[in-house]
């Protein structure tokens, strides 16, 4: 019934966040923390390549991973359009065997989140420590549900370059508090010359996490020098429910 970030998202996506568009400065932040890093990186989640590509360009070796054929092909299109090659490997993040290991690994954006099952999430954040060399780091986004409102329905519509239209309706269903999930259903519809061509219907379900209970999993992992940021100001503590929270943990 549900897609997962299939055509439809994909191609808003792409037309609302295009290659180097930068999230209240998270690129620059993400490079400025990685400014030594001269080694392989893999960002999970990398999505159609709005935040790799940039590092790339900017000369670091980057990898992808991501769940979504649609967005990974996207992304395979920016990086051959500019000439660029990076591996990118499409699997899930709870159990993915890459045949490298890395230097960093990111998931920036508050990607992390969107994996919905707890246990599923500890197994991806053990994969990443696999997949790091000794010294190696992990630096995570995560975000909490500030502003999330039951029934609170909204409506964007977009206009594409060609002309088409994209409609997003964006309609929050449940707040889990026990699991610590909300949901949402998210529909897209694609116009042209007035008639519906189609359409994608979208099950978004967002988990978060405490920073203490975020502490504990990454040390309970083996993961060490943990620092927790807010809003991309490196070790400045986060002080209320809206901003991005940044992790960074070493693998000893």
């Amino acid at each position: 019934m549900f897609s997962y970030y299939g055509k439809l998202s994909t191609e808003l996506y792409d037309f609302t966040k295009p290659v180097g568009c930068s999230i209240d400065g998270d690129i620059e932040y993400y490079q400025e923390r990685l400014k030594t890093c001269r080694g392989r990186i893999l960002e999970a989640a990398v999505g159609s390549g709005r935040f790799m590509i940039p590092f790339l360009e900017a000369g670091y070796t980057v990898d992808g991973i991501d769940y979504s054929p649609e967005m990974l092909h996207s992304c395979r299109t920016r990086c051959e359009n500019r000439g660029l090659n990076s591996n990118l490997y499409q699997g899930n993040l709870k159990d993915f065997s890459l045949p490298l290991q890395y230097e960093a690994i990111i998931i920036p954006t508050g990607s992390f989140c969107l994996i919905e099952n707890r246990e599923d999430s500890l197994n991806a954040l053990k994969c990443f420590y696999k997949h790091l060399v000794s010294g190696g780091r992990l630096i995570v986004d995560l975000q909490l549900p500030h502003g999330w409102r039951l029934g609170d329905r909204s409506t964007s519509n977009f206009i594409l370059p060609n002309g088409d239209g994209i409609t997003m309706e964006s309609k929050p269903i449940e707040m889990d508090w026990l699991n610590q999930i909300t949901i949402s259903y998210i529909k897209y519809e694609k116009w042209r010359n007035g008639k519906l061509i189609d359409t994608e219907l979208q099950r978004f379900a967002m988990r978060w996490f405490g920073i203490e209970e975020f502490k504990l999993i990454l040390e309970d992992i083996g993961f060490s020098d943990i620092t927790c940021s807010a809003d991309y100001n490196y070790n400045q503590q986060p002080s209320n429910a809206s901003q991005i929270m940044t992790f960074e943990a070493i693998r000893e």
